[in-house]
């Protein structure tokens, strides 16, 4: 049986070895391989739609756009019946491992929604894994159906050993032979550890200098209207963390470009109606602001698309080819990728999407192969998706927890005291520092019920020291049992909250067995998981698999009473954003980043 042939971003030859044919396709000197006729043209560069247009299309590109029925040749001709014609979109800033499936299995997802490109960074698998992850991740992309980029994760750890402890350590030679040695590293990612950058600490800044010196711009992310005169002067040109319309016009001004965020309104990752309001109240262009994803799970991959991010941008009042273009032209641009993609121009890639009126993506062209119709995917798409990426051996080992495992809770306190307490809050990025006045029963469950606490830990899972940390949520909401997650964010230790330590220490088990995931526990039994094995952040199965997998689990969560979803729970040991996270090395305040204990006396 002869094997397909690949479908990944090298299918389609170089623009400089194809000028001449697309020259004699466009010009009626050549036939081309393929026809779509029918169509309303959205254009990105003048944001029109045009009717009644037609794209000849040969060697996977653009030749030309002419008036519909100017064919009249054999080649053949796919009739879009009166629908739009955009190019595919270009997601500039997101997490491969959010979604919890391969670079090969995203692909799947991303193309049913109508992106062809994304712009990944991977600084979960490099956190789990050092450089060699990236690299296992980038010859992942170079497989995938998908035109996959990579800002090269810049903040590895993301703050310090003396802070918390990761399994990788992304120095600026680390990060500058990643730039050298992979042509789709087109970017340094997003600088996270701000207060150190504002700081002029010097390992920020030896980071960001191995991008400038190789004229790569550099990726934000950034909290604090106080933080972003000496951001932008530190070389930085973007951000995705945009949270108001305040900040996001004050990093206009700066000269960054926006990445307006959308995400699933129950998650923390929705702040494109508030930012947005740079353009739609006071008044901003929005030729610098694009529209991206950032994190997904599977599940929501595949309801909550860029396409999804662009109709709600459409939706509070962008016109709807300027908010095509917001996902499409503008991050193409960003990165110098126009002349490729972003836009239906002659010598582009031929990645198209049909719409519908309300801009949902109904069938997309990757490289001039339809492989998506009817928001299925095609037969070629099927054959390209059956021979994903392998990771090596190593990428399934990687959860080492401590043996024995020490006390997953603290000794209750003698007498009356007050508590550093972590307070949970919708939608579940910010934590609070809640200072509580704890006097203790005659048993943790009884003293957790009396002041609407839960227990949390933080668990090394690098084989790094075996270093556990405790901590008491207040307000999770956890009405029983315990909830675990080896990917927590960002050194991606385990993270595990409970009732009872007999619960957690079940949670931990799971997750160690299946050498990474999500679990809910109830009565000593896990009711619902989602094994991780790849680096504990990745499945090796499809996304509908995983996306499956991922409902369950959320019922299950919701069912045991857990406040903010699990994504924000993955969060609480994220250690660069306010006001207070917890570490496999204790309590931290940010952005003071100053140790906390647990317990202080009353």
């Amino acid at each position: 049986m002869t094997e397909p042939a690949p479908l990944n971003r090298f299918t389609v030859e170089p623009l400089a070895r194809m000028t001449r044919r697309l020259a004699d396709v466009a010009a009626g000197r050549a036939e081309p391989d393929l026809v779509v006729t029918g169509a309303r043209l959205l254009s990105t560069y003048s944001e029109r739609i045009l009717e009644k247009r037609e794209i000849r299309i040969a060697g996977g590109r653009i030749a030309a756009v002419l008036p519909a029925g100017s064919y009249r040749g054999s080649a053949p001709v796919y009739d879009a019946g009166g629908g739009l014609i955009a190019p595919g979109l270009v997601d500039p800033h997101l997490h491969i491992e959010s979604s919890m499936v391969t670079a090969c299995a995203y692909a799947e997802a991303a193309l049913i929604n109508g992106t062809t490109t994304i712009v990944c960074d991977s600084h979960e698998i490099g956190n789990v894994l050092d450089a060699k992850g990236v690299e296992w991740m980038l010859e992942d992309a170079r497989a995938a159906p998908l035109n996959i980029y990579l800002t090269v994760p810049s903040t590895v750890p993301a703050t310090t050993p003396a802070i918390e402890t990761a399994g990788g350590d992304l120095t600026p030679d680390k990060i500058a032979a990643l730039f050298d040695g992979w042509p789709e590293a087109i970017a340094l990612g997003e600088k996270m550890d701000f207060v150190a950058v504002a700081a002029g600490e010097e390992r920020a800044h030896a980071i960001i200098a191995a991008a400038l010196e190789r004229g790569r711009p550099v990726s934000g992310h950034i909290y604090g209207r106080d933080f972003v005169a000496a951001y932008a002067a530190s070389g930085v040109t973007d951000t995705h963390e945009a949270i108001d319309r305040d900040i996001a016009d004050d990093l206009l001004e700066a000269g960054l470009w926006i990445f307006l965020r959308g995400g699933p309104p129950t998650t923390p990752w929705h702040s494109l109606p508030a930012a947005i309001g740079t353009i739609t109240e006071y008044g901003a262009a929005w030729k610098r602001i694009c529209a991206c994803t950032d994190d997904r799970d599977a599940d929501d991959l595949l309801a909550y698309g860029l396409d999804w991010v662009v109709r709600e941008a459409a939706a509070r009042g962008i016109p709807q080819a300027a908010a095509w273009a917001m996902g499409s032209l503008h991050p193409a641009t960003r990165y110098g990728l126009d002349g490729e993609i972003g836009g239906l121009g002659g010598g582009r890639r031929a990645d198209l999407v049909l719409l519908d009126d309300d801009l949902v993506p109904q069938a997309t062209w990757y490289g001039g192969e339809l492989v998506v119709e009817a928001r299925k995917a095609t037969p070629r798409l099927e054959a390209a998706l059956a021979t994903p990426y392998r990771y090596p051996a190593a990428a399934y080992a990687t959860v080492r927890l401590p043996d024995p495992l020490p006390a997953l809770a603290p000794p209750l306190p003698p007498g009356p005291c007050t508590v550093n307490a972590i307070r949970t809050t919708l939608p579940g990025i910010e934590l609070i520092h809640e200072r509580v006045a704890l006097t203790p029963a005659t048993d943790w469950p009884e003293t957790l019920a009396a002041h609407d606490l839960c227990h949390v830990a933080v668990v090394e899972r690098h084989g790094l020291g075996g270093g556990v940390a405790h901590g008491l949520l207040s307000a999770f909401g956890l009405k029983r049992g315990a909830v675990a997650s080896s990917v927590g964010h960002d050194s991606h230790n385990v993270i595990v909250a409970g009732l009872t330590e007999a619960d957690m220490r079940v949670a931990l088990d799971a997750i160690a067995a299946a050498q990474g995931g999500v679990c809910v526990v109830e009565a000593g039994q896990v009711v619902a998981m989602v094994p991780l094995p790849v680096a504990g952040l990745l499945s090796d199965q499809r996304v509908g698999v995983v996306a499956e997998a991922m409902r369950g689990l959320k019922a299950a969560w919701a069912e045991a009473g857990c406040a903010i979803p699990y994504m924000g729970f993955n969060l609480i040991p994220l250690s660069v954003i306010p006001q207070i996270r917890i570490t496999d090395k204790g309590l931290v305040l940010v952005p003071e980043m100053c140790p906390v204990p647990l317990f202080e006396a009353a």
